[in-house]
């Protein structure tokens, strides 16, 4: 009876050779399958909360503020043509100019929907 348990054994453990786990990506950014892509972005956007009903429409301000920013700082910024250090306010706008290490920093300050942009000019 063990020479039969003994075989079984032997045989048995040859079906079970270890081999390497290899860890491969899902996503394909990561260096993972490329057909995963379409799935992955449908699964992202089934969990999205988010609504943007608004679109562009958000954005409409955007022609003012080019317009104000080409009045105060002359259209173009060069070395004769700096913008004004200090603060300013234009229309809906207020600007913020200042050197720093990084180089020339504007703040943009909606004053009536209170969203802020910053322009950084490197030196």
């Amino acid at each position: 009876m063990k020479p039969i348990i003994t075989i079984f054994f032997l045989i048995a453990s040859s079906y079970g050779f270890a081999q390497q786990l290899v860890y491969t990506p899902t996503n394909p950014a990561f260096g993972g399958d490329p057909f995963n892509y379409t799935w992955l972005l449908n699964s992202a956007n089934a969990q999205n909360s988010f609504d943007d009903s608004t679109g562009l429409a958000g954005l409409e301000g955007l022609n003012d503020l080019n317009g104000n920013l080409d009045n105060q700082f002359g259209g173009q910024f060069g070395e004769n043509n700096m913008p004004p250090l200090g603060t300013s306010t234009q229309g809906n706008f207020e600007y913020e100019v200042f050197e720093s290490t990084s180089g020339l920093i504007i703040n943009i300050l909606n004053i009536i929907t209170g969203e802020a942009s910053q322009i950084i000019i490197p030196n």
